[in-house]
């Protein structure tokens, strides 16, 4: 009998959510954590989001308290707000940095990593976890268009999966108590 390959997920919360929304799905991210457990032993999901701390409601809050409660390991920060050079207002949240470091740490535990993004960025990581003789797995699409997978990152990464060709085993189930619209012919 062969030993369960270990694995690690580390999501990037803001570019995986535009994956799925640029193919116009639901993630039920019960489905997610059963599907990347059903032949490996998961170790740790961490999911990654920056979220503004003000006294507004955030429509993420529910998600991150869902996650936090069942099985992820959630990672947030602060927004930061300023001012462009033109004079906009903008709000920056990037989790590069903690997705590299908790990348590393669980590195000697695991077998294998699940990256949950496109960001090219990723690709010296990428590297960086292969030569200390894992694999990395990419999950991100190319369906969508423009695609959400940076070319040089896909190039790097041991194994690539669509969300797309995935979708049906990860995706929410349409609410049987939610009326649907039928449209006449």
């Amino acid at each position: 009998m062969f030993p369960r390959e270990r694995v690690a997920l580390l999501i990037d919360g803001p570019n995986f959510h535009n994956s799925f929304k640029a193919l116009n799905i639901t993630i039920d991210y019960s489905k997610l954590l059963e599907y990347f457990s059903q032949n490996a032993t998961l170790v740790r999901a961490y999911y990654y989001t920056a979220l503004r701390e003000d006294n507004e409601y955030n429509s993420l809050r529910p998600l991150i308290d869902w996650l936090d409660y069942n099985g992820y390991k959630v990672v947030t920060k602060p927004t930061k707000e300023f001012v462009d050079p033109e004079g906009i207002r903008r709000v920056k949240g990037n989790m590069d940095i903690e997705i590299a470091v908790d990348a590393l740490e669980i590195t000697p535990f695991v077998d294998r990593i699940y990256l949950f993004s496109g960001d090219g960025d990723f690709r010296s990581l990428v590297e960086v976890v292969q030569r200390r003789g894992k694999q990395v797995t990419v999950v991100s699409t190319l369906a969508s268009r423009p695609p959400m997978l940076a070319d040089e990152l896909r190039r790097q990464a041991d194994a690539f999966i669509d969300v797309a060709r995935i979708a049906d085993s990860i995706k929410k189930d349409r609410d049987p108590t939610v009326p649907q619209v039928v449209r006449a012919a």
